[in-house]
Order: C-alpha cells, then structure tokens, then sequence
C-alpha cells in the first residue's frame, strides 16, 4: 500500500514534468510566431520539466528497488521506449540550458528552430512513455 502511494506522488511530478516539457516550448514556439521576444522563463519552466522528468523517472525504478526488492525487468519495445525517453531527456534539458545561456546575439538566432525542436523533444518523449507504459 505504501508503495502505491510512492508510485503515485512519482507519478504526480513526472506528469507536471511532462506538461512543462510540451507546454513550455509549444506556448514560447507561438510568442515567436509572433515576433515576439520568449520570456525567459518558459525557458526555466522547461529546464525545469525536464529535470522533473529525469528525477521522476528515477523515481520509478528507486520505488520499485526499495518495494520490491529489484528494478523492473524492462524488454523488448518497452526498452527502446525507455531509451528514447532518456535520449529526449538528455537532449531536451541540454538544447534548453544552451538557449538559456547562450549569449543574447546567438539567443535571437536560435528563437526560430529552438521551440519547435523542443516541442518534438518532449512530443517524442511522451510518445515514448506511452509505449514504455503499456510494453513494460
């Protein structure tokens, strides 16, 4: 039982992780369309979603290590999806840190192809997680 709530609160934040890795770069990607300068803390919110993410998937496996005594066995499908997931993560959190600190003139040039590349990002992650859900 109390395994079932640790699973959930893991769940909890890696769902408010995943909305921050869509919604972040998807809202940031239409303030651009709009010539409009991103603010900068959609960034941070990503950043931020993908950090939630890792941990969160962490998560999962420390809570199935300590209730259980072992990691999942994780095969097949549900393997390739877990290493999409944390190929999306890697990336994600790297293309968002670059955009945050990267200098002001090379910022304004990356606003164009940024966004829209995040936004696949995460879309690829949670694709992935779908897969990972019901192949694991």
């Amino acid at each position: 039982m109390a395994a079932d709530y640790a699973y959930a609160l893991v769940q909890v934040a890696h769902n408010f992780g995943a909305a921050a890795v869509v919604g972040g770069p998807a809202a940031a990607w239409l303030w651009v369309r709009e010539q409009r300068e991103t603010p900068v803390l959609l960034a941070w919110l990503t950043a931020c979603g993908w950090l939630a993410q890792v941990i969160s998937g962490a998560g999962f496996g420390l809570t199935s290590y300590l209730s259980r005594g072992e990691l999942p066995e994780v095969t097949g499908i549900a393997l390739i999806a877990l290493y999409i997931k944390a190929g999306c993560a890697i990336a994600g959190f790297a293309l968002t840190m670059f955009h945050l600190l990267a200098p002001p003139h090379l910022c304004e040039q990356t606003q164009r192809w940024i966004w829209p590349g995040l936004l696949a990002v995460g879309s690829a992650a949670l694709s992935g997680a779908a897969f990972l859900r019901w192949f694991g």
